[in-house]
């Protein structure tokens, strides 16, 4: 059999998703395992210690078969089709993203020139997943959070674009690539701390703002358990409930990892002597900038989880007040200052 160029590629696509799938279905069992931690060192909670295995590790891949080995109930009165397919809008939108993340030098799926507009785009997605689900159910319940979820989503959209905007006019690329080589050197040359006030402006108020696009306290209103049981998802079972499961944390990584390649030097570390030079081998470079920009997407999320289980949550109004009245216009201001600092420096 002859490997024509058009077949490489086809079988190097195919093991990067592969690969892709293989990493986030491991790192979803980490991070469970990781906001149980966090949250009984927390609150005090003993949880499974024993019968999990060393520190309970055993009990999230006991609860993960649970869910594989349920069964698939779908309610009489619902829309099978939209029902069966929309944990699949959700679950693509969310693996379609890791297709630009940088992981290292020579390890990204596609270097798209307009990498940053293709995440913005696809996540987009999830919205669509999100309110299939809800009207597909017919329960007023799951209405309710599929609404509250895409009124939360398409207005935190705005000031996140906003802040991504500010290291795509100050680097000049919405490559993924490019913007996070333009941060080589060491820490002091990350977006993050190379561009005060703005780019630390614009950090906080897309980590901020991207709570609110993963769902995550305290902007957890779609799935607010005191008032809509389990919101979107709460006639789902089985695997599809997995599928919702699973993209929450994926997407929870997806947005670290964008703040992490754009602002925070992406797979660099943050001393020059720390990282592996291309030299001694590409397998060695590529192993080292993985673990780099690994350690700070989990940093980040994290600290998702950690503000998880210090904050209460807000009501829809306090909602909707943060995102236009705060978030918005500190975030167009910002975009303004950047374009008036480029053109006069």
């Amino acid at each position: 059999m002859t490997f024509t160029p058009e077949i490489i590629n086809l079988i190097i696509s195919v093991g990067f998703a592969l690969s892709v799938v293989a990493f986030v279905a491991v790192f979803v069992l980490i991070a469970i395992w990781l906001e149980r931690k966090i949250s009984a060192h927390m609150q005090d909670r003993l949880g499974p210690m024993e019968t999990g295995g060393w520190h309970g590790w055993l009990q999230t891949i006991a609860d993960a078969l649970k869910l594989l080995l349920k069964e698939d109930i779908i309610p009489q009165a619902a829309d099978r089709p939209l029902f069966k397919l929309a944990p699949f809008i959700v679950f693509t939108g969310t693996m379609a993203s890791f297709a630009v993340i940088p992981f290292g030098a020579h390890l990204i799926g596609s270097d798209l020139n307009i990498g940053v507009y293709y995440l913005v785009a696809v996540s987009s997605l999830v919205v669509i997943g999100i309110l299939m689900a809800g009207w597909s159910s017919n329960n007023k319940w799951a209405l309710y959070g599929a609404m509250r979820s895409a009124a939360q989503m398409v207005s935190y959209e705005i000031p996140i674009g906003l802040s991504l905007l500010v290291p795509i006019m100050l680097i000049g690329s919405m490559s993924m690539e490019t913007l996070t080589n333009a941060q080589a050197g060491g820490f002091w040359k990350w977006t993050l701390f190379s561009h005060p006030p703005f780019a630390i402006i614009a950090f906080i108020i897309y980590f901020w703002a991207s709570l609110a696009e993963t769902n995550r306290t305290p902007f957890d209103i779609p799935e607010a358990e005191s008032e809509l049981v389990a919101g979107y998802h709460v006639e789902y079972s089985a695997m599809r409930f997995a599928m919702f499961f699973l993209s929450e944390y994926a997407n929870m990584f997806v947005v670290s990892s964008v703040a992490t390649a754009l602002f925070l030097g992406g797979w660099y570390a943050p001393f020059r002597f720390l990282d592996v030079p291309i030299e001694v081998g590409v397998i060695w470079h590529n192993l080292a900038g993985l673990a780099w920009f690994s350690l700070k997407a989990i940093l980040l999320v994290c600290i998702q989880m950690w503000l998880r289980w210090t904050l209460p949550r807000l009501r829809v109004d306090q909602l909707m007040h943060i995102c236009w009245k705060i978030f918005l216009p500190f975030s167009f201001a910002n975009v303004l200052l950047v374009s008036l600092w480029i053109v006069l420096k």
